[in-house]
């Protein structure tokens, strides 16, 4: 036989006596959860491959970084120094060759002493840098004045220039008139 159904009253009755959970906390975020993690890592393995990437130019110079980029760095057994794979453009590996002793200590001055020992090539396609910005160019200087007479000559041509056109001919006047000069 089936259970009738409490009321209404014996409901709230029913449920004031029960005792509830409290309400759990929320999850907290992945970032949070994890930084002492990351923090932990980092000291213990340090920085990768990805921390040369930006910097690479400042790090092997301008001609190598053209032709090679940072692929992979593989952490040494024992705190024994690492292996950095580069990626080089074809021919150019022989002058990475070469060049490894100074790759290698351009590379450790930058993640610290003893992080690499060790330099593997590997020939493939390069794609280039993002370019780097470059500094804008200085605003010339402006002419030496004109001497009274050629000044007062330039006022009279320009007195049937529109009003809004008159200063910037007058500047190139001015301009082509000292290059005149210094010729």
């Amino acid at each position: 036989m089936r259970r009738p159904l409490p009321t209404e009253a014996e409901a709230r009755e029913i449920l004031a006596r029960r005792r509830t959970r409290p309400p759990m906390r929320p999850v907290p975020r992945a970032g949070k959860a994890l930084t002492g993690l990351i923090r932990e890592l980092d000291e213990k393995f340090g920085r990768g491959a990805e921390a040369l990437e930006p910097r690479w130019r400042e790090i092997v110079g301008d001609r190598l970084a053209r032709v090679t980029r940072p692929q992979k760095l593989t952490r040494g057994r024992g705190g024994a120094g690492g292996t950095l794979e580069l990626r080089v453009a074809g021919a150019a590996a022989l002058l990475v060759q070469h060049q490894s002793e100074e790759i290698l200590s351009r590379v450790n001055l930058f993640l610290g002493s003893g992080a690499v020992a060790k330099l593997r090539i590997a020939q493939g396609p390069v794609k280039p840098l993002a370019e780097r910005e470059r500094p804008r160019p200085a605003r010339a200087a402006s002419p030496p004045p004109l001497d009274a007479a050629e000044a007062a000559r330039l006022e009279a041509d320009l007195a049937a220039a529109p009003e809004d056109l008159r200063g910037p001919l007058a500047k190139l006047a001015r301009a082509v008139m000292s290059n005149r000069r210094d010729d």
